[in-house]
């Protein structure tokens, strides 16, 4: 099947996928929306679901495009092999096994293992420098587990690495709230997930291979100052100002949606976490709600869950954030917000070129 045709299949099948908001077909789009839909068609291989459940908080969509395009698509000094092996990582220390699936997908088409399995290197010029094992070492959440005091990398590769692993603990954790664990149509069988994963392996590997010129998303958003937080991203002008402009834009959306005093408890509680579960069950959101305006509770009660534990959002905490007036927008920048601040805590604790 000609790419031009399968690209839209592909992509009507993966809005399918999206729940508890109303996606936003091709042929409905417009204006940001639309450029951005363009855009990852054209330099993805397909209109990727955890970019497209963005679509009803526009510049939330054009943020999570624009840095998955500088940090992953863009080509630089890591191998994509690295950086698969990075969003591998972080998705299964996450608990999101849709993009674990995706990027362990891309990974072995790629010709390394994943996580679990030996380092090949021999189908991708540079990564036998560094083993992926080492990789996957620094990028994986800290709880619980031993770090390398240092990148096992050049730190030409920092800006694209970290931000690959900033990107994933962001997407993770929007994902398991908006999709489904794995990436199926709903009432599609598991057993045809081996086929749909070669073919979608195919549309993202046929569009690396492309050029792909560094900053050509970065006129999707204004431009803003690279937080103090993401310095790490400074060595490469192209992802310094995707984060700069995605992080500025997400936070003027959380100041949107999100009452305050649920930014104040989700950044107060991100301070010296490092990564690991809350609880078993949700009784520690409870507790941690309690203390909010009754009207907020719904709100915070998502805010932290995304941030914290979000496997745990289930449609009875969407629903009671509708009962106080959550539209779809609203939704999709609480989660945005929250999904942001913890990645953005996270990335913080990633050892850094000494």
């Amino acid at each position: 099947m000609p790419a031009s045709v399968l690209r839209p299949v592909l992509g009507a099948l993966g809005l399918t996928q999206i729940r508890y908001v109303g996606a936003v077909r091709r042929g409905r789009a417009s204006g940001l929306v639309a450029e951005v839909y363009k855009q990852v068609e054209r330099d993805f291989g397909v209109l990727a679901p955890p970019v497209a459940l963005h679509a009803p908080a526009p510049e939330a969509l054009a943020a999570a495009w624009m840095l998955l395009r500088e940090a992953l698509v863009v080509p630089g000094a890591a191998p994509r092999a690295a950086k698969e092996a990075v969003a591998t990582a972080v998705s299964l220390g996450n608990a999101c096994p849709y993009c674990a699936t995706i990027h362990n997908n891309a990974l072995d088409l790629l010709g390394g293992a994943g996580p679990d399995g030996p380092t090949r290197s021999d189908l991708e010029p540079g990564v036998g420098e560094v083993a992926l094992e080492e990789i996957v070492a620094w990028a994986m959440p800290a709880d619980g587990r031993t770090r390398p005091d240092r990148p096992p990398f050049p730190s030409a590769q920092m800006p694209e690495l970290a931000g690959v692993a900033v990107l994933l603990h962001y997407l993770n954790r929007v994902v398991n709230v908006f999709l489904r664990d794995v990436p199926l149509p709903p009432g599609v069988p598991e057993v045809a997930l081996p086929m749909v994963l070669r073919v979608l392996g195919w549309a993202m590997m046929s569009a690396s291979r492309r050029p792909h010129e560094p900053g050509r998303s970065l006129e999707l958003l204004p431009a803003a100052p690279l937080p103090a937080d993401l310095s790490w991203a400074a060595g490469n002008p192209a992802i310094a100002e995707a984060f700069g402009r995605a992080c500025a834009a997400i936070d003027a959306a959380g100041r949107r949606s999100v009452p305050e005093a649920v930014r104040d408890l989700v950044l107060v509680n991100l301070v010296g976490w490092r990564g690991g579960p809350r609880g078993i069950s949700r009784d520690w959101v409870e507790e941690l709600v309690g203390g909010l305006p009754e009207n907020q509770r719904p709100v915070g009660r998502l805010a932290l869950l995304v941030a914290f534990a979000s496997y745990q959002v289930d449609p009875g905490v969407v629903r009671s954030c509708r009962q106080v007036g959550a539209d779809d927008r609203t939704l999709v920048e609480i989660c945005s917000w929250a999904a942001m601040a913890a990645a953005r805590w996270l990335g913080g604790q990633l050892p850094v070129p000494h």
